[in-house]
C-alpha cells in the first residue's frame, strides 16, 4: 500500500494532501524523508495500532496518532409515494420505517421527500456521514411532470432565479414559510404540451422548492422523483426496495468525506 492511501485511511489527510506533505519534505518515516514511492509494510497494514518501531510516521515532526476508520453503512431507498420520512407522525400516515427492514431502524435519512414524492433516499448508522451529505452542493436531479406546457416566464425563472414574495403555494399547509429565493437551476424539458416532462437540478434543498417555484406560475406538480444525489443513482432499483452502496459508491463517499473535513 503507497504512503498516501494510508495516511489517508487513518488520518484526516486526504491523499492528495498527503502527496503534498510528501512533495514538501514534511514527512518522514522514523528520521528519513519519505517519497512518493514509499510503500507501507504489510506487517503494518495488517495492524497499524500495534506499535511499530521501524516505521513511524513523523508529520512537521510530530509523530501520526492513527485514527480508527470509522465503519458505517449506507443504503438507497426507492421510497414510495404515500409514505413520510419520518420516525413519527400524528396523522397516522405510513412511515419510511413501516417498510424498512426493522434491522435499518436506527438509520437516519439525508434530507427529505415529501409525501407526495417519490425516488432515491439516502440512509445512514453514521450521523457525520448524513450531515455531511445533507450539508453539502452535491446535486441532487429529479424527474418531474407538471400540468401546463413550459412558457417563457418560467423558464427564465429557472435561467435566471427569482425571488417569490408569497411562497406559500405548493407547501405544506403548516409550512411557516412565507418568501423563497429560488437559484438558476439546470435543467432539460424532455417534452412539452398539456403534461410537460423535465430533468432538474438543484444544489441543496429548501423545503418544496419545486413544487414552490411551479405553484408560482399555477402549475402543479404532478409526479416528482429524485433519481440521483451527487454520486449515488438510484438507476432500476425497483419502489419500495432497498440496496447497500456499491464498493464504488463507498469509495467514493470516503473521498467526499475526506475533502468536506
Amino acid at each position: 500500500m503507497r504512503l498516501n492511501h494510508f495516511i489517508s485511511k487513518y488520518s484526516n489527510y486526504s491523499r492528495r494532501e498527503a502527496d503534498n506533505l510528501v512533495q514538501n519534505a514534511s514527512i518522514k518515516i522514523n528520521h528519513t524523508l519519505a517519497t512518493r514511492h514509499t510503500q507501507v509494510p504489510d506487517e503494518v497494514i495488517k495492524n497499524p495500532y500495534k506499535p511499530h518501531k521501524n516505521f513511524r510516521i513523523f508529520i512537521h515532526g510530530k509523530e501520526l496518532k492513527y485514527k480508527k476508520e470509522e465503519i458505517f453503512t449506507a443504503i438507497v431507498y426507492h421510497k414510495p409515494k404515500g409514505e413520510l420520512v419520518s420516525k413519527r407522525d400524528d396523522l397516522g400516515r405510513r412511515l419510511i420505517y413501516e417498510s424498512l427492514n426493522i434491522k435499518y431502524k436506527h438509520f437516519m435519512p439525508v434530507g427529505r421527500l415529501d409525501f407526495a414524492s417519490e425516488g432515491l433516499l439516502i440512509l445512514s448508522d453514521s450521523k457525520e456521514v448524513v450531515r455531511k451529505l445533507m450539508e453539502s452542493s452535491l446535486p441532487r436531479v429529479y424527474i418531474i411532470k407538471i400540468d401546463m406546457p413550459m412558457h417563457k416566464k418560467m423558464i427564465l425563472a429557472m435561467q435566471q432565479g427569482i425571488f417569490i414574495q408569497n411562497a406559500k403555494a405548493g407547501g405544506h399547509h403548516l409550512s411557516k414559510i412565507q418568501e423563497m429565493e429560488f437559484q438558476p437551476m439546470e435543467f432539460e424539458i424532455i417534452k412539452s404540451g398539456k403534461i410537460s416532462k423535465l430533468k432538474v437540478s438543484l444544489h441543496g434543498g429548501q423545503n418544496r422548492e419545486l413544487r414552490r417555484f411551479f405553484a408560482h406560475f399555477h402549475a402543479n406538480v404532478l409526479d416528482l422523483r429524485r433519481v440521483s444525489y451527487g454520486f449515488i443513482n438510484l438507476n432500476a432499483l425497483p419502489v419500495g426496495k432497498t440496496r447497500f452502496f456499491t464498493k464504488q459508491e463507498y469509495n467514493d463517499l470516503k473521498v467526499f468525506m475526506q475533502q468536506s473535513r
